[in-house]
């Protein structure tokens, strides 16, 4: 392992012995190459624009974090967010929620809004929606081009309630009030639901 991240792996397919590994990383490296191998598997073509697919930024307006005081070993924390990150479905953030509990005591709300913020990411990526900006008073979705959303659902939808419209070609704006981090992630989801066939 550590000979491959020094001097890279080399080409899958072709003759030479060393890469360019060291530029990304070889956990990078590691996602990439089973990402590509899954789709051929799959009978896919690999995706070389978005090799790693649909990363979803998402902003509740609300410190999500591991405060110092709850987890006080910066290793730790380090390679918890890591386990955040790399969580892909609703029941490994379910465990992970358990395993911090268990561990370090109950969630502080900042705690709670990182969990949050994943969960929602998790949730946004198959609609393919690349940013999630829920403010006080508004949500804002932004997709990537050519979502997998019915476009007449969402001319449908924006029919329906005087509070939806786009903002750009890309963007969806909702109006609605939310303070709290429960209020919020209830509207977020709220909209997801209404945007899946």
């Amino acid at each position: 392992m550590h000979d491959l991240e020094i001097r890279g792996a080399g080409e899958v397919l072709g003759e030479n012995q060393s890469g360019e590994i060291h530029a990304i990383g070889f956990a990078l490296y590691t996602s990439m190459l089973n990402a590509a191998v899954k789709s051929l598997q799959d009978g896919q073509e690999p995706d070389l624009i978005q090799p790693l697919g649909i990363v979803s930024a998402i902003d509740l307006h609300i410190p999500a974090l591991l405060p110092d005081a709850y987890a006080p070993d910066v290793h730790e924390r380090l390679t918890l967010y890591k386990r955040l990150a790399n969580a892909e479905a609703a029941d490994e953030l379910q465990e992970l929620q358990e395993e911090l509990i268990d561990r370090f005591g109950q969630l502080p709300a900042q705690a709670q809004s990182l969990l949050e913020t994943h969960r929602l990411r998790i949730a946004a990526r198959p609609l393919g929606i690349i940013k999630i900006d829920a403010a006080p008073h508004a949500i804002q979705l932004q997709f990537m081009p050519n979502p997998p959303v019915d476009p007449v659902r969402i001319i449908e939808l924006i029919q329906k309630d005087r509070n939806l419209k786009f903002a750009g070609p890309e963007k969806l704006i909702w109006k609605r009030d939310s303070a709290t981090l429960s209020e919020r992630t209830l509207a977020v989801r709220e909209l997801l639901k209404k945007l899946k066939p």
